[in-house]
């Protein structure tokens, strides 16, 4: 059965609802804001869309948990140590189910780095093989970065990989909830992991889909393969609920219209630039002016042009 209320200001959310220029939402956590439930017994920690900063603790993606009546899953052990006991605390207010699972959404350190805190809870994690090769090249890396912006607040966080992996799709019942858990195809980085839940028709998305900031596309990605996962997989499924890896809980058509319309604009813009002879340094000029009023589009709008000419020059 599919749950058919979710709060407008959710299902509606748009560009106007970011939140990069706010310090902090919920200064009595360390947690950037307050847990919302999105459907029942489907919560969300809304980050930050600004990039991570002493200010928001890292916290600048999503933290999910599912409230099954058999346990608790979580999705996203966040950037520290201390942010997973956060959402750890926030847990607790909910519910007494011990949590029995953690998903990691991809590689990334605000994916990953709090894993720690949830092994030594005694707590299986779980992560995609590809994403877990990524955060063993990166971990020290992404340590480093924590410590440098979150000062104190990254006591305690000790990089460790999840404690399983998985190619093929998962999927497990637990209480009242089937779960799905998917690696639809190439998208944002290595591994990028979905958490589907079909009778609700709910997906916590993680990186591959954005829509209140700009999505930022790394030195190889495969912005090609990840419009034919979106238009693929992820278009067959059509969740009619998308918690993304950043921003407000929100549908599949608004994150359509920033995710793979961004990434297919944005192609189109390089590829008559290329056509024309361009060069790389005229690329970070392209037209993106669509895109704007996303957040972090002064951060990563010229970076994108720059890395999808650099993917395109020789397709």
């Amino acid at each position: 059965m599919r749950f058919l209320a979710l709060p407008a200001a959710l299902l509606l959310a748009t560009p106007l609802f970011a939140s990069e220029d706010i310090a902090d939402q919920y200064p009595q956590s360390l947690l950037y804001s307050k847990p919302v439930e999105v459907i029942p017994h489907v919560f969300t920690a809304i980050g930050a869309t600004a990039p991570p900063t002493y200010d928001n603790a890292g916290h600048n993606n999503n933290l999910s948990f599912i409230i099954t009546g058999d346990g608790v899953i979580v999705v996203n052990s966040g950037a520290s140590y201390l942010l997973a006991r956060a959402l750890h605390d926030e847990i607790k207010i909910q519910t007494d189910q011990p949590v029995k699972l953690v998903i990691n959404e991809n590689g990334q350190g605000h994916a990953m780095l709090g894993n720690n805190y949830w092994i030594e809870q005694g707590v299986p994690v779980l992560a995609h093989a590809d994403a877990a090769t990524e955060f063993a090249d990166s971990a020290g890396q992404s340590l480093t970065a924590l410590k440098s912006y979150a000062r104190e607040n990254a006591t305690g966080t000790e990089p460790m990989g999840p404690t399983d992996t998985f190619t093929d799709p998962r999927d497990i019942t637990m209480g009242d909830f089937r779960v799905e858990i998917l690696h639809l195809g190439p998208a944002h980085s290595p591994g990028d992991t979905q958490v589907w839940l079909p009778d609700q028709g709910l997906m916590i998305a993680g990186d591959i889909a954005f829509h209140e900031r700009m999505p930022p596309i790394f030195e190889g990605t495969c912005t090609l393969c990840w419009i034919e996962t979106w238009e693929g997989p992820l278009t067959d499924l059509s969740p009619t609920y998308i918690i993304p890896g950043h921003g407000h809980p929100t549908n599949f058509a608004q994150v359509t219209r920033y995710t793979r319309d961004y990434l297919v604009h944005l192609r189109g813009e390089i590829a008559k630039h290329l056509d024309v002879g361009g060069d790389l340094a005229g690329a970070y000029y392209v037209d993106q002016s669509a895109y704007t009023l996303l957040d972090t589009f002064e951060e990563l709008a010229t970076k994108n042009a720059g890395v999808v000419f650099t993917e395109m020059e020789f397709e």
